[in-house]
């Protein structure tokens, strides 16, 4: 059996792929810049759906937000081989290899992350060229879910809102000043704090306010982290996220208004990483 990880940092989706069958499992999202090895094990330990296939597992391939150096790869790499203890091949990569591998496959493109965080890559079809580094919540995930929560909570205090979202957002999550702040500076987790706001942008994002504000978040990204390649216009461009699934009509403007192409489009890439390993399997033994 061949156990594939897809992790952001608010989930991580799991697959369990066998000859017969294909068993899903979910847990938190890893994310080796903010949580420990320990943590990681003693959440891998909770799931049952993992631990009733622990000893079956003989490869593992995850994919994960962080893991973009040997080091803090390697906290996941213990974390795995503690708990998987006949897997003899455990690779721990960036997300950004199993973005494109799960929407171009063995093609070219361009593949990008529209999630809780952001970030984009080449694929030649054999390497995964990231060219502009991804800077984090803080300072970078242009387009994504912690960037639209940060803007969004920023304007909600200074009273930027237009009033009807305003009073029902704070209605909605019982906001106050202080309870954001904390939630933010004192508290674990801020960027999956920060993009859990998203649900009520998606359930509003018809509103003018929203539209205006996914729209020009998702040309700063694309400015960015797509048109930063040579052959933008020329190549297919893909996306995994919820933010790129849900917000799809805007990508379309920027894309038109940018001048590349949408290629794929897949809101939980773990199916497609499935069919990836089994024909690259396939391929191996032919």
């Amino acid at each position: 059996m061949i156990l594939i990880a897809d992790s952001g940092s608010t989930k991580c989706d799991w697959m369990i792929v066998s000859d017969q069958s294909r068993t899903i499992a979910k847990t938190m999202g890893f994310n080796p810049f903010f949580h420990s090895e320990e943590l990681v094990t003693s959440k891998l330990a909770e799931n049952e759906v993992l631990m009733n296939h622990a000893n079956a597992i003989d490869s593992i391939f995850y994919y994960g937000a962080g893991c973009s150096s040997e080091s803090r790869n390697e906290i996941l790499r213990k974390a795995l081989a503690s708990k998987f203890p006949n897997a003899s091949v455990i690779m721990v990569a960036q997300d950004l290899d199993g973005a494109a591998y799960a929407t171009i496959g063995h093609g070219s493109g361009i593949a990008c992350i529209i999630g809780t965080g952001s970030n984009s890559c080449y694929f030649d079809g054999t390497v995964v060229h990231d060219k502009i580094p991804a800077l984090g919540y803080v300072m970078g995930d242009e387009g994504s879910g912690s960037y639209f929560g940060k803007i969004l909570l920023s304007n909600f205090l200074y009273e930027r809102l237009p009033s009807e979202l305003a009073k029902e957002l704070q209605q909605t999550y019982d906001l106050t000043r202080e309870g954001i702040l904390s939630a933010v500076y004192n508290q674990p987790n801020a960027n999956v704090y920060l993009a859990s706001f998203m649900r009520f942008v998606s359930s509003h994002k018809t509103h003018p306010y929203f539209h205006k504000m996914i729209y020009d978040g998702l040309y700063h990204f694309a400015s960015i982290h797509i048109a930063c390649y040579d052959n933008y216009k020329e190549t297919e461009v893909h996306f995994v996220g919820s933010i790129a699934h849900y917000f799809r009509d805007e990508l379309d403007q920027v894309a038109s208004e940018l001048g590349f192409t949408i290629g794929n489009i897949v809101k939980k890439p773990i199916d497609a990483l499935a069919d990836y390993h089994i024909k690259l399997q396939e391929n191996i033994t032919q």
